[in-house]
């Protein structure tokens, strides 16, 4: 069983609070929509990932898919964990110049972006990291990082 029991994203939105649902959904919308084809989403780690399927990238450090993407209800925020920016200081550069020029604080971790509502993001910049990264592109961050 996964961290948190919920086998798909609608039982993860189902088992959050109203305010926090809305949220989430609405963000899960947005990935859904930019998100380059050949990532998949599914639940893992308690939380809504998107990454590159075993069948298409086998060799990964853990035997579980790459994940690209996640999103999560933390305790006292919510968070989009993006690995490509843990993995590639120049997208991690122009991801930061891009939050800052858009007038909003940006809260982050190595890959992990918090946020309390929607309005904290700028989703134009979020909306074109999302679709940033091809699964060919991130296969290749990830396989440099690994080296």
């Amino acid at each position: 069983m996964k961290k948190g029991g919920a086998t798909t994203a609608a039982e993860y939105l189902a088992s959050l609070p109203a305010g926090r649902r809305d949220i989430v959904s609405k963000l899960r919308a947005l990935i859904r929509k930019q998100l380059p084809r050949g990532y998949k989403e599914t639940t893992d780690w308690g939380m809504i990932c998107y990454g590159v399927p075993l069948s298409t990238y086998p060799d990964t450090y853990n035997g579980r898919p790459l994940c690209y993407l996640a999103l999560a209800s933390q305790k006292n925020h919510l968070a989009l964990y993006v690995m490509s920016l843990y993995t590639d200081k120049a997208k991690e550069r122009k991801f930061r110049e891009d939050f800052k020029k858009a007038g909003k604080k940006l809260d982050m971790g190595k890959s992990c972006i918090r946020f309390k509502k929607l309005e904290d993001l700028p989703l134009d910049v979020i909306a074109k990291l999302v679709a940033g990264t091809s699964v060919k592109e991130f296969i290749a961050i990830y396989e440099r990082a690994r080296k």
